[in-house]
């Protein structure tokens, strides 16, 4: 299931709703202190091999919660493989794009770009799924795509250079493939466990980025292969926050605190990499933020107005 759905079906869901809002506030966090050191050792390693260490040391965190919880591989059992690849395709291509946009742009402006996805994936659940998107959302999806173009303007002004317009490419089409999987997520959710699905896409990505290893690989020293393997604990943990986030509180009420990741990003671009984002990359993402929070507590209330109507008399 989806976190969402887990939620829905777990009688303690929703009780404690501080405790889940500090669960995804500490997963943004982690997330993108992953994405700081990814970003580091992206100018010393191959895009392949950042991937295959995220991947395989992140199945440290997640099977310690499987043995903690006591759940055996029977729960891994599924009827749905097709599924399970289609997810895992999108979500390896979504990570080979995320860490090699991080080696051309700065962290904060990766972040910003990321922000686009919840808006594709409103219009691909009208395409995709076929719910009903009424004028409300589909307004907020185009204001917030104005705001995705400010924000991608820097990098579109003559003299950027090659590398800048590489990145954009790849932070663009990172945001996609996000969207995408989040549409088969919730396609999965009825009959596929969290754990499930986050196993095989770790066992997706780890054997497609083990396959690039012959042809990029550096060896790294001691504090390189530290980095990388905490990086990929990270990127676990992160994982497991985000997940166990919609245990304690609604998906609405956790929506807007997905971009607390821009504070963590602007924070560590600055004290890592003396970056800061230019202005149009604030603007852009206000006007990104805002608009994911109109389609936020656009959800709510209709989600509200369907239990009243649900409600016997």
């Amino acid at each position: 299931m989806t976190p969402a759905a887990t939620a829905a079906h777990d009688p303690h869901s929703s009780s404690k709703p501080l405790l889940g809002i500090g669960l995804k506030i500490a997963a943004t966090f982690v997330f993108t202190l992953m994405a700081a050191i990814a970003r580091h050792l992206g100018e010393t390693f191959p895009v392949g091999q950042i991937v295959f260490f995220r991947s395989l040391f992140a199945f440290i965190p997640i099977a310690g919660l499987m043995i903690y919880a006591g759940h055996g591989f029977s729960m891994l059992a599924t009827k749905r493989p097709l599924s399970h690849l289609r997810r895992s395709f999108t979500g390896v291509c979504a990570m080979f794009t995320y860490f090699g946009a991080l080696m051309y742009l700065p962290l904060a402006d990766v972040t910003a770009i990321s922000f686009a996805s919840p808006l594709i994936v409103v219009t691909l659940a009208a395409l995709m799924l076929g719910e009903a998107i009424r004028a409300y959302r589909w307004s907020a999806v185009a204001v917030g795509f104005v705001g995705v173009l400010i924000m991608v303007s820097p990098h579109l002004s003559l003299g950027s250079g090659e590398a800048p317009t590489v990145g954009l490419l790849l932070a663009i089409l990172n945001a996609g493939l996000v969207a995408f999987t989040m549409i088969f997520i919730r396609m999965m959710a009825g009959t596929e466990p969290a754990l499930a699905i986050a196993f095989y896409f770790q066992l997706s990505s780890t054997t497609v980025s083990a396959l690039t290893l012959p042809f990029a690989w550096v060896t790294p020293g001691g504090r390189e292969l530290a980095l990388l393997i905490l990086m990929g604990i990270l990127g676990g943990f992160g994982q497991l926050f985000m997940t166990n986030s919609y245990r304690f509180a609604q998906a609405s009420t956790l929506a807007s605190f997905d971009y607390a990741a821009m504070v963590w990003a602007i924070l560590f671009g600055w004290l890592f990499f003396s970056e800061l984002p230019a202005v149009a990359v604030y603007v852009g993402a206000v006007i990104v933020i805002a608009s994911g929070l109109f389609i936020a507590l656009r959800e709510r209330q209709l989600g509200l107005e369907r239990k009243l109507e649900e409600k016997p008399l």
